[in-house]
């Protein structure tokens, strides 16, 4: 089976390439889930764009490289902020329904952003009104074909390192096909599952960036995991996002004694960047032997939290809990994850006909930390681009490609090596700690399965992700954004570089 053009992935980056991609081929995009399953979907704080009255690109710009820490690279920057507005008038040119104060735009404000930027969908379901809105336009293209509940687990790579296609796990045949293609593209999305406590859907194992590097891409800055400060922590309720815009229209923290704490490690309190409030929580929560602290939104009121955070707060009722009424229990949870497979401002990855976009993508953009709703504008605008520059391939010849080696699966139970990703890879961390994960990784035994499905393909995504992270992470001697090391705890000049990491060489800085 083959196509001009593959897709894996149908988040915003996924499906916003194969709408720029259908110009010039057929285009398959592929979902190991339904093709709702995706962060996108869940992404509730808005989009970041530059478009207000008392706003511009450089303001943007700035905050973002702030956010960064030292790590950002300048013109993938420029490259985000500057395309914002007109990312913004093409999504609604489509379709999509941004919420408005009377006929002008709304927009809402996030930690560490300067201006009230933030376009919101519904309150709080923006990624799913921008997911639904390049979907539909997806839909409406002839040459765009749908394939979901089909895991990609390999790339194929040809003898001179070329990429050809991909290897799927299909669930209605119960076995690896091989799908050929000119050009592919891997939008796969994040890796919190990589973590006992995530914000991410289930699908979110780190396949693409695993695939990629079993196939010889060069992978870079993975050691830079966001940790979402506030997600729901109560029994028997997944740990569900509970949004930073809710911070930005004047929640506040509280610890178990009631005390507003947050002042006390940031002169921003809530409003300082998304790694400085986890740190500053999982802090409280040692001094005071707590593994929780509150989120209040009880001054807000009822009607408002209704209006301008449905879906957060309906979700929260669902579990015994009204925000109007009392505080929301939160602990920080896994979130996004700034690295990825190494790519330009195209999407070309270092294998040639493989390309990368959206959250399992590295250009730079995000830094050490990314700044708050950055993440859907990434999708769109890298995802256009790569797909603009995939195009090249249209009249390549299809090649060829020997089947992926025999896969052999960690004989370790999945919820055994994310506990051991939370413990030894999370929020804080410690080069004796970090050594004794990456020995540790290594020594789990691989063994082939007869009878190979999803869930053993995932775990090997999620072994071959967690040691990447925990060797990029024991190799950077230093603190920097959401990189946290208690015996480097500050940024060192000679650190201020991005990790590099190919397969079978050691970790290099750039």
């Amino acid at each position: 089976m083959s196509a001009d053009f593959i897709v894996v992935g149908a988040g915003v980056a996924g499906l916003r390439a194969a709408i720029e991609l259908a110009q010039a081929g057929s285009v398959l995009v592929i979902a190991k889930d339904s093709l709702k399953e995706s962060s996108s979907e869940y992404a509730q704080g808005g989009i970041a764009v530059a478009i207000g009255e008392d706003d511009d690109v450089e303001l943007h710009e700035q905050d973002t490289l702030a956010a960064g820490d030292g790590l950002c690279d300048p013109e993938a920057v420029h490259t985000l902020v500057e395309q914002g507005p007109a990312v913004i008038e093409e999504l609604i040119d489509w379709g999509a329904e941004f919420d408005k104060e009377g006929s002008k735009l709304a927009f809402g404000r996030e930690a560490a952003h300067s201006r009230r930027r933030i376009l919101h969908a519904h309150g709080d379901s923006t990624g799913h009104e921008i997911a639904r809105t390049l979907y539909h336009k997806a839909a409406s293209l002839p040459n765009i074909e749908f394939r979901s509940f089909a895991a990609v687990t390999d790339l194929l790579v040809t003898g001179n390192g070329e990429v050809a296609g991909v290897a799927v796990c299909d669930a209605s045949v119960r076995h690896w096909i091989p799908l050929y293609a000119r050009a592919v593209l891997v939008a796969t999305g994040g890796l919190g599952r990589l973590y006992l406590v995530t914000t991410n859907p289930e699908v979110a194992t780190g396949d693409g960036v695993a695939a990629a590097y079993r196939a010889g891409a060069r992978i870079s800055d993975l050691e830079f995991i966001q940790f979402h400060p506030t997600a729901l922590h109560l029994a028997g309720a997944p740990a569900f996002l509970l949004s930073e815009a809710l911070r930005g229209e004047g929640a506040y923290l509280l610890n178990g004694a009631g005390e507003r704490f947050m002042s006390r490690y940031d002169p921003l309190a809530g409003l300082a960047p998304r790694d400085v409030v986890a740190r500053a929580i999982v802090s409280e929560m040692r001094q005071r032997g707590e593994d929780e602290v509150l989120l209040d939104v009880r001054h807000l009121g009822r009607d408002f939290l209704m209006s301008r955070f449905p879906r957060i707060y309906e979700t929260c009722l669902q579990y015994g809990l009204d925000l109007a009424e009392r505080p929301a229990p939160v602990h920080p949870a896994a979130h996004y994850a700034m690295g990825g497979i190494r790519s330009d401002l195209e999407g070309r990855s270092s294998l040639r006909r493989l390309f990368a976009a959206g959250e399992c993508a590295s250009t730079g953009v995000h830094g050490a930390n990314r700044l708050a709703s950055n993440s859907l504008l990434e999708g769109v605008v890298f995802g256009a681009r790569a797909g603009a520059a995939m195009r090249e391939f249209a009249a390549a010849p299809l090649l060829d490609a020997p089947p992926p080696p025999e896969p052999r699966f960690p004989s370790i139970a999945a919820r055994e090596l994310r506990q051991i990703a939370w413990e030894r890879c999370g929020i804080i961390r410690s080069g004796r700690e970090l050594a004794q994960t990456c020995e540790r990784l290594s020594r789990i035994p691989l063994e082939p399965s007869a009878h190979p499905n999803r869930e053993l393909f995932e775990l090997r995504s999620i072994h071959t992700a967690i040691s990447i992270v925990a060797r990029c992470a024991l190799a950077r001697q230093e603190s920097r954004g959401a990189h946290y090391r208690t015996d480097y705890p500050t940024p060192r000049p000679e650190f201020q570089k991005h990790s590099a990491l190919d397969k079978d060489h050691e970790v290099t800085f750039e």
